[in-house]
């Protein structure tokens, strides 16, 4: 199977944002790309809570979800947009899609792990405070493979992970927008531990770069295979693609040589 991967500098621009991913899309597709992620927070990257609210719609109204849909139909491709902020009562979901060659949403996930952390002396997160938790773990699958779906925070809980593998998954995604920080220090080291840990493709499209809103995030998208191998990235912090062909064979034998995944004994 070819992978592509998006990596984006998201604005506070909602029509920007569809046209630079869609740009950038089409470019993955051209050169193969059957199943393409892109990160989280795809279609807008705003901290200011008031500019958020007034930007986004509920998913039945929001332009971008109808945009990514008709996308994918067009290219013929399995599109997995990392998420988008979408209303969800008076607070926002964080929530993935997949859409299908047919512009059929076939899956959507919720990010379950908020943000709450002090991640320098002076840059913070709450994001509890404007977002709702997902309910649960969500799978979704590209012919016979099966996809476990996360959101960025999700990557430093383990337990999400072996779940999906437990569950047959063979390619996890993990889209996110990384602080640098936190990048720079982990964001290697976790993605290869969560595809060690669980035999498991990681595909992991990020944000990268100074944002509009005057955030920065620390970029380098990753494919890893199952043995925790980076096999294709983007070693920078700015817009960009890039694809790669798995071999979906490999998750087997990976899981056949360390069967740590399997492991369901309690504590």
């Amino acid at each position: 199977m070819k992978v592509g991967l998006v990596q984006l500098c998201s604005g506070i621009t909602v029509s920007d944002n569809i046209a630079e991913t869609s740009r950038l899309i089409r470019a993955a597709a051209a050169e193969g790309a059957a199943l393409i992620a892109t990160p989280e927070m795809t279609h807008l990257v705003q901290k200011d809570k008031k500019d958020l609210l007034s930007k986004i719609s509920s998913q039945d109204k929001e332009p971008a979800v109808r945009a990514f849909a008709d996308l994918a139909k067009e290219l013929k491709v399995n599109l997995l947009i990392g998420s988008m902020a979408l209303k969800n009562g008076d607070k926002i979901a964080n929530r993935s899609f997949h859409f299908t060659p047919d512009g059929v949403i076939k899956a959507s996930y919720d990010k379950i792990h908020l943000f709450d952390a002090q991640v320098s002396d002076t840059e913070s997160y709450r994001e509890s405070s404007t977002y709702t938790a997902g309910d649960g773990p969500i799978m979704t699958a590209v012919g016979q493979t099966k996809i476990g779906l996360s959101i960025c925070y999700d990557l430093r809980f383990p337990a999400l992970y072996r779940h999906y593998a437990q569950n047959g998954a063979e390619i996890v995604t993990i889209p996110a927008a990384f602080t640098v920080p936190t990048g720079r220090a982990h964001w290697d080291i976790l993605l290869r531990a969560r595809a060690i840990e669980t035999g498991s493709f990681v595909l992991a499209a990020a944000q990268g770069g100074t944002h509009a809103d005057g955030r920065t995030t620390w970029g380098h998208s990753k494919v890893i295979d199952p043995w925790g191998d980076i096999i294709a990235e983007l070693d920078h912090d700015r817009s960009g693609y890039v694809v790669a062909e798995i071999d979906l064979s490999e998750v087997e034998k990976a899981r056949k040589r360390i069967p740590a995944w399997a492991d369901t004994r309690p504590f």
